[in-house]
C-alpha cells in the first residue's frame, strides 16, 4: 500500500477556505486540472466526474464528510491514473492565527507502475491544487 500525504499554509481564515474547497462538488473550482465537475450531491454515496484539461475523465465518490471538521474522504471508482484502491482526504484546518492548512492525503496500490512512480503521479496533483489555492489566496 502506497501512501501520500501533503500539506500548505494558506493566508486565509479556515472557515472561508472550507467554503470554497470543502463542497464535493467543487474541485473544478479550485484545482486548474478540471475542466468541469459534474456532481449529483453532497452527501456519502455521492458522485462526481471530472472532465480533465487535456482529456479523460474520473469518477470518485464520497465516502464520508463532516462539515464541523472539515474534511472529506473520497474514492475513486473510474480513472485512467496508475492506482487502485484509492481512498484520500481533503481536511482545513484552522491555525488559530487567521491562517489554515489544507491537508490531503491518501492510500492505494499502483496499477501497472513501480509505487515511487504512482506516488510521483499523486504528489503533482495535490502540488497542483495547492499552488493554484496559492494563487487565489495570495
Amino acid at each position: 500500500m502506497a501512501k501520500v500525504r501533503m500539506e500548505t499554509k494558506l493566508v486565509v481564515p479556515a472557515n472561508i477556505l472550507w467554503d470554497a474547497i470543502g463542497r464535493f462538488g467543487a474541485l473544478g473550482d479550485w484545482h486548474p486540472a478540471v475542466e468541469k465537475c459534474i456532481s449529483d450531491g453532497e452527501s456519502k454515496g455521492s458522485t462526481r466526474k471530472l472532465s480533465l484539461v487535456g482529456g479523460g475523465s474520473i469518477v470518485e465518490r464520497l465516502e464520508h464528510i463532516n462539515k464541523k471538521e472539515k474534511l472529506y474522504r473520497y474514492s475513486i471508482t473510474d480513472s485512467p491514473l496508475p492506482v487502485d484502491g484509492y481512498i484520500a482526504e481533503i481536511r482545513v484546518k484552522d491555525n488559530g492565527d487567521g491562517t489554515s492548512t489544507v491537508e490531503w492525503s491518501s492510500k492505494f496500490e499502483p496499477k501497472g507502475v513501480k509505487a515511487e512512480e504512482a506516488i510521483k503521479v499523486i504528489q503533482g496533483i495535490y502540488q497542483a491544487g495547492f499552488d493554484n489555492l496559492k494563487k487565489m489566496y495570495h
